[in-house]
């Protein structure tokens, strides 16, 4: 995931408070959840708020971190939904040519197999059933959304700047309601 400056990568985001000690509750978007702690200094989305993760392990689902410069509960709360973010620049590239970061995606064109342009991809949103891949399309400004796999999404050419939609036009069509 970007932000309006397309050299920052979100990492994750501050939830709730645990404990009485200042530690806090992190939703990780890396792929090991312990990763987050190996980049730094975490720039955020508040004005003047870089944040660094003294210790973290993992709960349950999340990521309990204790952030340097915290000791108390009550300050803690305050940065739940700070998201936080990283330079592009300060990850490493990927190893094969089938791996990139969700952020290179955005941005791309979008086609179906006989390569008539259908959008842009304008995010990877995740509302917890999976990675989708979200087109807008340019003309009427209309956002589509498709399951990211590699059955829907087969082809990614980044260096191209494209990638292709294979969406199965005899789906059958969700029945409607009675009355």
């Amino acid at each position: 995931m970007t932000t309006q400056n397309t050299n920052r990568i979100l990492l994750g985001q501050i939830g709730a408070a645990h404990g009485i000690k200042g530690a806090v509750r992190i939703a990780a978007h890396t792929e090991d959840p312990l990763a987050i702690g190996s980049y730094g200094p975490l720039d955020t989305d508040r004005e003047d708020l870089t944040i660094t993760i003294d210790k973290l392990r993992l709960h349950k689902n999340v990521v309990v971190a204790h952030i340097k410069g915290i000791a108390d509960r009550n300050t803690a709360e305050t940065l739940n939904g700070v998201k936080l973010y990283v330079d592009r620049s300060r990850l490493p590239e990927p190893d094969d040519a089938d791996d990139f970061y969700h952020a290179d995606l955005i941005g791309l064109e979008a086609r179906l197999q006989s390569g008539q342009i259908i959008g842009q991809v304008s995010a990877l949103p995740n509302f917890g059933a999976g990675d989708l891949i979200e087109v807008r399309d340019p003309n009427s400004g209309d956002t589509f959304l498709y399951p990211f796999t590699k059955a829907v999404v087969p082809t990614i050419h980044i260096d191209q700047g494209y990638l292709v939609i294979d969406v199965p036009l005899d789906a059958p069509e969700g029945e409607e309601e009675a009355d």
